[in-house]
Protein backbone atom coordinates (compact mmCIF):
# COMPACT_ATOMS: atom_id res chain seq x y z
CA UNK A 1 0.00 0.00 0.00
CA UNK A 2 1.49 3.26 -1.28
CA UNK A 3 0.15 6.90 -0.30
CA UNK A 4 2.70 9.02 -2.70
CA UNK A 5 3.30 12.65 -1.12
CA UNK A 6 4.11 14.41 -3.55
CA UNK A 7 7.37 16.91 -2.91
CA UNK A 8 6.50 19.30 -5.74
CA UNK A 9 9.42 21.10 -7.46
CA UNK A 10 11.15 22.06 -4.14
CA UNK A 11 12.28 18.49 -3.62
CA UNK A 12 12.75 16.96 -0.05
CA UNK A 13 14.04 13.93 1.78
CA UNK A 14 11.46 12.16 3.34
CA UNK A 15 11.41 11.06 6.68
CA UNK A 16 12.82 7.12 7.10
CA UNK A 17 10.01 4.73 8.04
CA UNK A 18 10.43 3.96 11.65
CA UNK A 19 8.86 1.67 13.52
CA UNK A 20 6.90 2.79 17.27
CA UNK A 21 9.73 3.08 19.77
CA UNK A 22 9.15 1.43 22.82
CA UNK A 23 7.81 3.25 26.07
CA UNK A 24 9.90 6.00 26.76
CA UNK A 25 11.22 5.63 30.42
CA UNK A 26 11.14 9.15 32.68
CA UNK A 27 14.88 9.31 33.01
CA UNK A 28 14.42 9.31 28.85
CA UNK A 29 11.84 12.28 29.36
CA UNK A 30 14.44 13.99 31.40
CA UNK A 31 16.92 13.56 29.03
CA UNK A 32 14.80 14.38 25.47
CA UNK A 33 13.79 17.41 27.67
CA UNK A 34 16.83 19.08 28.57
CA UNK A 35 18.19 18.17 25.03
CA UNK A 36 15.65 20.51 23.60
CA UNK A 37 16.27 23.57 26.15
CA UNK A 38 19.55 23.58 25.41
CA UNK A 39 18.47 23.30 21.27
CA UNK A 40 16.34 26.46 22.66
CA UNK A 41 18.98 28.63 24.45
CA UNK A 42 16.91 28.08 27.83
CA UNK A 43 13.54 28.95 26.18
CA UNK A 44 10.87 27.41 27.30
CA UNK A 45 10.36 23.43 26.25
CA UNK A 46 9.04 22.84 22.76
CA UNK A 47 5.15 22.36 22.59
CA UNK A 48 3.54 18.86 21.75
CA UNK A 49 1.08 20.27 18.80
CA UNK A 50 -2.13 18.65 19.01
CA UNK A 51 -2.94 16.67 15.25
CA UNK A 52 -6.29 17.11 13.77
CA UNK A 53 -7.90 13.81 12.64
CA UNK A 54 -6.53 12.91 9.64
CA UNK A 55 -8.70 11.40 6.39
CA UNK A 56 -7.14 7.98 5.02
CA UNK A 57 -6.70 7.84 1.31
CA UNK A 58 -7.14 5.65 -1.49
CA UNK A 59 -4.10 3.22 -1.31
CA UNK A 60 -2.18 4.83 -4.56
CA UNK A 61 -3.58 8.03 -3.94
CA UNK A 62 -1.03 11.76 -5.01
CA UNK A 63 -0.94 13.83 -1.72
CA UNK A 64 -0.58 17.47 -3.31
CA UNK A 65 -0.80 21.21 -1.02
CA UNK A 66 -2.00 24.35 -3.07
CA UNK A 67 -2.56 27.34 -1.11
CA UNK A 68 -5.66 26.77 1.24
CA UNK A 69 -6.64 23.82 -0.51
CA UNK A 70 -5.10 20.10 0.55
CA UNK A 71 -5.87 17.90 -2.70
CA UNK A 72 -6.11 13.88 -3.28
CA UNK A 73 -5.73 12.38 -6.53
CA UNK A 74 -7.14 8.63 -6.78
CA UNK A 75 -5.28 7.42 -10.16
CA UNK A 76 -7.52 4.08 -9.46
CA UNK A 77 -10.95 5.02 -10.88
CA UNK A 78 -11.28 5.48 -14.81
CA UNK A 79 -10.85 8.76 -15.24
CA UNK A 80 -8.94 9.40 -11.62
CA UNK A 81 -10.87 11.64 -9.00
CA UNK A 82 -9.37 15.23 -7.50
CA UNK A 83 -10.80 15.86 -4.61
CA UNK A 84 -10.02 19.06 -2.13
CA UNK A 85 -9.75 19.68 1.33
CA UNK A 86 -9.63 22.42 3.67
CA UNK A 87 -5.67 21.98 4.38
CA UNK A 88 -6.86 23.18 8.04
CA UNK A 89 -9.35 21.14 8.53
CA UNK A 90 -8.26 18.10 6.21
CA UNK A 91 -11.16 15.37 8.24
CA UNK A 92 -13.89 17.88 7.33
CA UNK A 93 -16.04 16.44 3.81
CA UNK A 94 -14.29 17.29 0.14
CA UNK A 95 -14.73 21.29 -0.62
CA UNK A 96 -15.42 19.38 -4.44
CA UNK A 97 -14.59 16.73 -6.44
CA UNK A 98 -13.73 16.08 -10.46
CA UNK A 99 -12.48 13.68 -12.84
CA UNK A 100 -8.65 14.14 -14.23
CA UNK A 101 -7.00 13.11 -17.39
CA UNK A 102 -4.81 9.72 -16.29
CA UNK A 103 -0.88 10.69 -15.69
CA UNK A 104 2.13 9.06 -14.16
CA UNK A 105 1.65 12.08 -11.61
CA UNK A 106 0.36 15.22 -11.17
CA UNK A 107 1.79 18.46 -9.31
CA UNK A 108 0.20 21.37 -8.40
CA UNK A 109 0.04 25.18 -7.42
CA UNK A 110 -1.92 28.20 -6.93
CA UNK A 111 -2.14 31.47 -9.56
CA UNK A 112 -4.45 34.29 -8.72
CA UNK A 113 -7.89 32.59 -8.64
CA UNK A 114 -6.66 29.55 -10.60
CA UNK A 115 -5.36 25.93 -9.30
CA UNK A 116 -2.37 24.72 -11.94
CA UNK A 117 -2.49 21.45 -12.19
CA UNK A 118 0.07 20.36 -13.85
CA UNK A 119 0.46 16.27 -15.41
CA UNK A 120 3.02 14.33 -15.50
CA UNK A 121 4.41 11.96 -17.71
CA UNK A 122 6.84 8.50 -16.88
CA UNK A 123 9.60 10.28 -16.02
CA UNK A 124 8.32 12.98 -14.31
CA UNK A 125 8.51 15.58 -16.91
CA UNK A 126 5.24 18.33 -17.80
CA UNK A 127 2.60 17.15 -19.73
CA UNK A 128 0.47 18.91 -20.03
CA UNK A 129 -1.74 22.15 -17.86
CA UNK A 130 -5.25 22.25 -16.57
CA UNK A 131 -6.11 25.72 -15.25
CA UNK A 132 -8.97 24.86 -12.61
CA UNK A 133 -11.50 26.82 -10.26
CA UNK A 134 -10.14 26.99 -7.27
CA UNK A 135 -13.24 27.29 -5.51
CA UNK A 136 -15.31 24.39 -7.74
CA UNK A 137 -12.31 22.44 -9.38
CA UNK A 138 -14.01 23.02 -12.98
CA UNK A 139 -11.29 23.53 -15.53
CA UNK A 140 -11.55 26.72 -17.53
CA UNK A 141 -8.39 25.85 -19.86
CA UNK A 142 -6.05 23.70 -20.98
CA UNK A 143 -2.08 23.93 -22.62
CA UNK A 144 -0.07 21.18 -23.93
CA UNK A 145 2.83 22.70 -21.68
CA UNK A 146 4.19 23.41 -18.16
CA UNK A 147 2.51 26.22 -16.98
CA UNK A 148 4.21 28.03 -14.10
CA UNK A 149 2.61 30.74 -11.12
CA UNK A 150 4.46 33.98 -11.63
CA UNK A 151 2.28 35.76 -8.22
CA UNK A 152 -1.03 36.21 -9.78
CA UNK A 153 0.46 35.81 -13.39
CA UNK A 154 1.33 32.78 -15.21
CA UNK A 155 3.61 31.65 -18.15
CA UNK A 156 3.42 28.61 -20.49
CA UNK A 157 7.10 26.70 -21.49
CA UNK A 158 8.03 23.36 -22.73
CA UNK A 159 10.35 21.53 -20.30
CA UNK A 160 13.54 19.92 -21.85
CA UNK A 161 12.66 16.16 -21.48
CA UNK A 162 15.40 14.58 -19.45
CA UNK A 163 15.21 11.11 -17.01
CA UNK A 164 17.90 12.51 -15.07
CA UNK A 165 16.93 15.64 -14.28
CA UNK A 166 13.17 16.31 -15.42
CA UNK A 167 11.93 20.23 -15.04
CA UNK A 168 15.38 21.58 -14.84
CA UNK A 169 15.57 23.30 -18.10
CA UNK A 170 12.88 24.80 -20.69
CA UNK A 171 13.23 25.28 -24.48
CA UNK A 172 10.91 26.49 -27.24
CA UNK A 173 9.28 29.74 -26.58
CA UNK A 174 8.36 31.48 -23.29
CA UNK A 175 4.61 32.32 -23.53
CA UNK A 176 2.69 34.75 -20.89
CA UNK A 177 -0.95 33.76 -21.00
CA UNK A 178 -4.04 35.47 -20.28
CA UNK A 179 -5.68 33.30 -17.03
CA UNK A 180 -9.25 34.43 -18.10
CA UNK A 181 -8.62 32.25 -20.99
CA UNK A 182 -5.64 30.39 -21.61
CA UNK A 183 -4.43 32.27 -24.63
CA UNK A 184 -0.87 33.79 -25.18
CA UNK A 185 -0.50 37.33 -24.36
CA UNK A 186 3.10 37.63 -25.42
CA UNK A 187 5.94 35.57 -26.33
CA UNK A 188 9.67 35.10 -26.02
CA UNK A 189 11.73 32.66 -28.34
CA UNK A 190 14.60 31.21 -26.71
CA UNK A 191 17.87 30.22 -28.79
CA UNK A 192 18.88 27.16 -26.70
CA UNK A 193 17.96 25.88 -23.54
CA UNK A 194 17.38 27.77 -20.33
CA UNK A 195 16.50 27.95 -16.59
CA UNK A 196 13.14 29.89 -16.15
CA UNK A 197 12.52 31.42 -12.62
CA UNK A 198 9.42 32.39 -11.80
CA UNK A 199 8.84 35.25 -9.58
CA UNK A 200 5.94 37.48 -8.35
CA UNK A 201 4.99 39.14 -11.37
CA UNK A 202 8.19 38.28 -13.03
CA UNK A 203 10.10 35.88 -15.28
CA UNK A 204 14.24 35.39 -14.76
CA UNK A 205 15.36 33.50 -17.70
CA UNK A 206 19.33 32.21 -17.27
CA UNK A 207 20.19 30.82 -20.98
CA UNK A 208 23.08 28.49 -21.34
CA UNK A 209 25.72 31.13 -22.33
CA UNK A 210 24.96 33.40 -19.53
CA UNK A 211 22.50 35.57 -20.94
CA UNK A 212 20.02 36.62 -18.06
CA UNK A 213 16.69 38.71 -18.94
CA UNK A 214 13.88 39.38 -16.30
CA UNK A 215 10.75 40.07 -17.75
CA UNK A 216 7.29 41.10 -16.49
CA UNK A 217 5.15 38.59 -16.78
CA UNK A 218 1.64 40.12 -17.11
CA UNK A 219 3.08 42.18 -20.45
CA UNK A 220 6.12 40.48 -21.60
CA UNK A 221 8.35 44.04 -21.31
CA UNK A 222 11.65 43.14 -20.82
CA UNK A 223 12.85 44.75 -17.74
CA UNK A 224 16.77 44.07 -17.31
CA UNK A 225 19.49 41.95 -19.01
CA UNK A 226 23.02 40.90 -17.83
CA UNK A 227 25.67 38.13 -17.94
CA UNK A 228 26.39 36.01 -15.72
CA UNK A 229 29.48 34.06 -14.96
CA UNK A 230 29.30 30.12 -15.99
CA UNK A 231 27.55 28.21 -13.21
CA UNK A 232 25.53 25.23 -13.09
CA UNK A 233 22.16 26.93 -13.73
CA UNK A 234 19.09 25.46 -12.03
CA UNK A 235 16.01 25.96 -10.47
CA UNK A 236 17.64 26.34 -7.47
CA UNK A 237 21.04 28.30 -9.28
CA UNK A 238 20.19 31.51 -9.29
CA UNK A 239 18.38 32.33 -6.12
CA UNK A 240 16.17 35.83 -5.76
CA UNK A 241 15.16 37.77 -3.16
CA UNK A 242 13.48 40.52 -3.65
CA UNK A 243 15.49 43.51 -5.81
CA UNK A 244 18.57 40.73 -5.65
CA UNK A 245 20.13 37.60 -6.89
CA UNK A 246 23.15 35.31 -5.92
CA UNK A 247 24.75 33.41 -7.85
CA UNK A 248 27.02 30.25 -6.57
CA UNK A 249 29.54 29.53 -9.47
CA UNK A 250 33.11 28.02 -10.19
CA UNK A 251 35.94 30.95 -9.00
CA UNK A 252 39.36 29.59 -9.99
CA UNK A 253 39.76 26.26 -8.47
CA UNK A 254 37.12 27.15 -5.69
CA UNK A 255 33.30 27.84 -5.26
CA UNK A 256 32.05 31.94 -5.06
CA UNK A 257 28.37 33.31 -4.25
CA UNK A 258 28.19 36.39 -6.00
CA UNK A 259 25.40 38.90 -5.54
CA UNK A 260 23.86 41.20 -8.06
CA UNK A 261 21.57 43.85 -8.36
CA UNK A 262 18.00 43.78 -9.77
CA UNK A 263 16.38 44.51 -12.55
CA UNK A 264 20.13 45.10 -14.19
CA UNK A 265 22.14 42.41 -13.08
CA UNK A 266 25.45 45.03 -11.47
CA UNK A 267 27.41 42.41 -9.16
CA UNK A 268 27.67 44.02 -5.65
CA UNK A 269 30.06 41.76 -3.99
CA UNK A 270 31.11 37.88 -3.73
CA UNK A 271 32.04 35.91 -1.19
CA UNK A 272 33.65 32.08 -1.25
CA UNK A 273 31.61 29.20 -0.36
CA UNK A 274 32.55 25.76 0.86
CA UNK A 275 33.48 22.73 -1.63
CA UNK A 276 31.15 20.16 -2.10
CA UNK A 277 27.51 20.06 -1.68
CA UNK A 278 25.62 23.46 -0.87
CA UNK A 279 21.62 24.32 -1.09
CA UNK A 280 20.52 28.03 -0.82
CA UNK A 281 17.01 28.74 -0.31
CA UNK A 282 15.21 32.45 0.27
CA UNK A 283 13.90 32.21 3.74
CA UNK A 284 12.42 35.71 5.39
CA UNK A 285 14.25 38.10 3.16
CA UNK A 286 17.78 35.98 3.31
CA UNK A 287 19.30 33.36 1.42
CA UNK A 288 19.73 30.70 3.77
CA UNK A 289 22.40 28.16 2.98
CA UNK A 290 23.19 24.74 4.48
CA UNK A 291 26.61 22.73 3.35
CA UNK A 292 28.64 19.72 5.33
CA UNK A 293 29.68 22.37 7.52
CA UNK A 294 26.11 23.28 8.89
CA UNK A 295 23.31 26.01 7.91
CA UNK A 296 23.86 29.84 7.92
CA UNK A 297 22.69 33.00 5.72
CA UNK A 298 23.96 35.40 4.50
CA UNK A 299 22.43 39.31 3.44
CA UNK A 300 21.22 38.78 -0.47
CA UNK A 301 22.00 42.62 -0.81
CA UNK A 302 25.71 42.72 1.14
CA UNK A 303 26.76 39.35 1.22
CA UNK A 304 27.27 39.53 5.19
CA UNK A 305 26.48 36.56 7.31
CA UNK A 306 23.28 37.26 10.07
CA UNK A 307 24.00 33.67 11.79
CA UNK A 308 25.49 30.35 11.61
CA UNK A 309 24.26 27.12 12.86
CA UNK A 310 26.52 24.19 12.79
CA UNK A 311 24.45 21.56 13.90
CA UNK A 312 22.10 22.85 11.55
CA UNK A 313 23.42 20.43 8.52
CA UNK A 314 21.59 17.50 10.31
CA UNK A 315 18.09 18.60 10.15
CA UNK A 316 15.93 18.16 7.48
CA UNK A 317 14.39 20.73 5.30
CA UNK A 318 10.61 20.22 5.00
CA UNK A 319 9.33 20.68 1.19
CA UNK A 320 6.51 22.97 0.46
CA UNK A 321 5.62 25.91 -1.32
CA UNK A 322 8.69 28.39 -2.31
CA UNK A 323 8.34 31.81 -0.52
CA UNK A 324 11.24 34.45 -0.28
CA UNK A 325 9.34 35.98 2.72
CA UNK A 326 8.71 32.76 4.56
CA UNK A 327 10.79 30.60 7.29
CA UNK A 328 11.99 27.67 6.27
CA UNK A 329 10.86 24.76 8.25
CA UNK A 330 13.28 21.74 9.31
CA UNK A 331 12.92 18.74 11.19
CA UNK A 332 15.66 17.11 13.32
CA UNK A 333 16.04 14.04 15.55
CA UNK A 334 14.82 14.18 19.23
CA UNK A 335 17.45 12.60 21.65
CA UNK A 336 15.35 9.30 22.10
CA UNK A 337 15.84 8.68 18.38
CA UNK A 338 12.19 7.99 17.30
CA UNK A 339 10.24 11.91 17.56
CA UNK A 340 11.22 14.36 15.47
CA UNK A 341 11.95 18.06 16.64
CA UNK A 342 10.28 20.83 14.53
CA UNK A 343 12.15 24.59 14.37
CA UNK A 344 11.97 26.95 11.82
CA UNK A 345 15.05 28.92 10.55
CA UNK A 346 14.13 32.33 9.35
CA UNK A 347 16.10 36.17 9.92
CA UNK A 348 16.52 35.59 13.69
CA UNK A 349 17.95 31.82 12.84
CA UNK A 350 16.85 29.08 13.96
CA UNK A 351 13.64 28.83 16.78
CA UNK A 352 13.02 25.06 17.80
CA UNK A 353 9.32 25.02 18.90
CA UNK A 354 7.71 21.59 18.29
CA UNK A 355 7.72 17.62 18.81
CA UNK A 356 6.35 15.09 16.34
CA UNK A 357 5.60 11.58 17.50
CA UNK A 358 7.55 8.75 16.46
CA UNK A 359 6.19 6.78 13.29
CA UNK A 360 5.52 9.66 10.90
CA UNK A 361 6.81 10.11 7.34
CA UNK A 362 6.73 11.84 4.57
CA UNK A 363 6.00 15.48 6.04
CA UNK A 364 5.48 18.94 3.96
CA UNK A 365 4.52 22.01 4.79
CA UNK A 366 0.36 22.44 3.64
CA UNK A 367 -1.04 26.25 4.54
CA UNK A 368 -0.56 26.90 8.63
CA UNK A 369 0.92 22.83 9.54
CA UNK A 370 2.33 19.49 8.32
CA UNK A 371 0.87 17.30 6.90
CA UNK A 372 1.90 13.62 7.32
CA UNK A 373 1.24 9.86 6.90
CA UNK A 374 1.23 8.33 9.82
CA UNK A 375 2.51 4.96 8.64
CA UNK A 376 -0.83 3.65 7.54
CA UNK A 377 -3.15 5.20 4.75
CA UNK A 378 -3.99 7.78 6.83
CA UNK A 379 -2.87 11.63 6.54
CA UNK A 380 -2.85 14.09 9.70
CA UNK A 381 -2.33 17.37 9.65
CA UNK A 382 -0.29 19.55 12.22
CA UNK A 383 -1.40 23.17 12.94
CA UNK A 384 2.17 24.88 13.47
CA UNK A 385 3.72 27.91 14.87
CA UNK A 386 5.61 28.46 12.76
CA UNK A 387 6.91 32.00 13.23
Amino acid sequence: MTVLIELGDDRGVPLDERQAPPPVSPGWRVAALVAVCALLGGAAPAARPTPQVGLTVPPRATVLGAGPLLLVVDPDPSPPTLSAYDAAAPDGPPRWRVTVPPAAGWFAEVAGDLLLLVERDQVRGARATTARSMRTGQPVWRRPERVYAAGDAAVAVSEVRSAAEPGRRVEGTVHGVDQATGATRWSVPLPSTAVLRPLPGRVLLVQDDGLTRLFDARDGTERGRGRLPPADYGPDNPQVVGAHLVLRHPSGDAVALTGYDLPGLVPRWQASAQPGELTLRPCQGLICGQDEQGRWAIDAGTGVRVWTWPAGARWRTVPGPRSATETLVVLGMAADGGRSLVATVGRDGRRVFAVLPAGLSDCRRVGAGLICRDGTARLTFWPLDAR
